[in-house]
């Protein structure tokens, strides 16, 4: 089989059908085109949906929960231990919203290999105090550096840093819907009220916006000791602990194993997050399906045209035939057409894919809600390249095979006495 000349022959074939190739190719180019496109800016949205939930969202979080005591008294009654027991109005176990030994259990999670970090956090109930409005708050403490690195806090601080905090024992970052309320800005004061009476004047050193209205309205953050201070507790009090793993995958088994160990309760990111991942899940699965049936629908084009264009060349076929070409040459001569299709529209789709992602990245898109997003989300991914030229020459391929084996079998006997 001397290659060369088959191509060759394909090269003459296409050339001499420059329209029909040319849709062809275009059929390809645009299948490719659209799917690059589509999967890049539907994942890239889903990114975006997705981190501002999973970004601030630990992958396991360590409280102790206000719950009804799993055991009642009247389990460890002998004579009522074979009947079933049924009680109403069960009331929650006395139990405290510190840790017990916060610190070293979170030296022993800081010494695992798999935890990437692990901060303590402490909450507080507060009133936000500007004159006379006086607003329900929620005032979080911990280490906002650690927060910038595991969570990307400073993706959510609009203005301010989180280093003036860090600097700063009397500062707070304040929810951003608190300050439209309440007409503050960075530099000024606001005064805060814990449940128990205590006032404490802090330095707003920033603005927190996480683009959920219900969380900007009453959520901000301060310096552990701060909340601690407003709490009226030392410095060893502790009600929660955020880890960060560096495979989320670990996170429910391992929030089973921190539960046990340490019995407190431990809910892990695909637990608190069930719900989300599901919307998720959907949504990929329609942004994939739709990007397949366009490659498919472009696959079906490329074997229409090619199908039209064997029985165009039958007199073709015949000569070939006739000097000597056997089948498989012939065949070999088809498919090369078809993989040369695909090689030229799909590199030429994702070239045009490229630059159609490229723009919807330069899109404007500013709303309140996401302050740091300025532009379009696009994900470029690069299997999705791969994926697309992948599938052109294997659409192309399955296209012309069809027809080029019809033309293997061609008798050229039959097509000249025909003619």
């Amino acid at each position: 089989m001397n290659w060369s000349v088959i191509l060759g022959i394909s090269k003459t074939h296409l050339l001499s059908r420059k329209k029909q190739s040319s849709i062809a190719a275009l059929g390809v180019t645009f299948g490719i085109g659209t799917f690059i496109t589509l999967a890049s800016f539907m994942t890239g949205l889903n990114g975006l949906l997705d981190g501002l939930i999973l970004n601030r969202t630990p992958h396991i979080h360590l409280y102790n929960e206000i719950a009804p005591s799993e055991q009642q008294p009247i389990d460890l009654a002998a004579e009522f231990a074979e009947g079933f027991n049924l009680i109403r109005s069960v009331k929650p176990k006395q139990s405290q919203v510190r840790l017990h030994n916060a610190l070293p259990i979170l030296g022993q999670l800081r010494d695992n290999p798999e935890v990437r970090g692990a901060i303590p956090q402490v909450q507080a109930q507060v009133f936000y105090l500007a004159g006379s409005i006086k607003l329900n708050g929620l005032v979080f403490g911990g280490d906002i550096m650690e927060e910038v690195r595991l969570f990307n806090m400073s993706d959510y601080i609009v203005e301010g840093d989180a280093q003036s905090l860090a600097r700063n024992s009397n500062g707070i970052i304040l929810g951003a819907g608190v300050a439209d309320k309440m007409s503050l800005k960075v530099g000024d004061r606001i005064q805060i009220s814990s449940v128990n009476g205590g006032l404490f004047p802090l330095k707003i050193v920033g603005l927190y916006q996480s683009g959920l209205a219900d969380i900007d309205n009453v959520q901000s953050y301060v310096n552990l000791s701060t909340a601690q201070r407003i709490l009226g507790e030392g410095k060893n009090y502790i009600s929660d602990i955020n880890v960060k793993l560096f495979d989320m995958e670990l996170a429910p088994g391992m929030a089973k194993e921190l539960a046990r160990q340490f019995d407190l309760t431990a809910v892990d990111i695909k637990t608190a997050n069930a719900q989300f991942e599901a919307g998720t899940d959907i949504r990929n699965l329609i942004t994939y399906a739709v990007s397949v049936t366009l490659l498919i629908v472009a696959g079906f084009g490329i074997y229409n045209i090619l199908n039209m264009m064997i029985y165009e060349k039958m007199n073709d076929i015949a000569i070939l035939k006739a000097t000597g070409f056997s089948g498989t040459d012939v065949k070999m001569i088809f498919i090369s057409q078809a993989i040369l299709i695909g090689t030229i529209g799909g590199a030429l789709g994702l070239f045009i894919g490229y630059l159609l992602s490229k723009g919807i990245e330069q899109i404007p898109f500013e709303t309140d809600a996401l302050p740091t997003i300025k532009t379009m989300p696009v994900n470029h991914d690069p299997n999705f390249y791969i994926i697309g030229i992948v599938f052109a020459l294997l659409a192309t391929f399955f296209a012309g095979y069809l027809p080029a084996s019809k033309a293997k079998k061609i008798d050229p006997v039959d097509i000249i006495r025909g003619q």
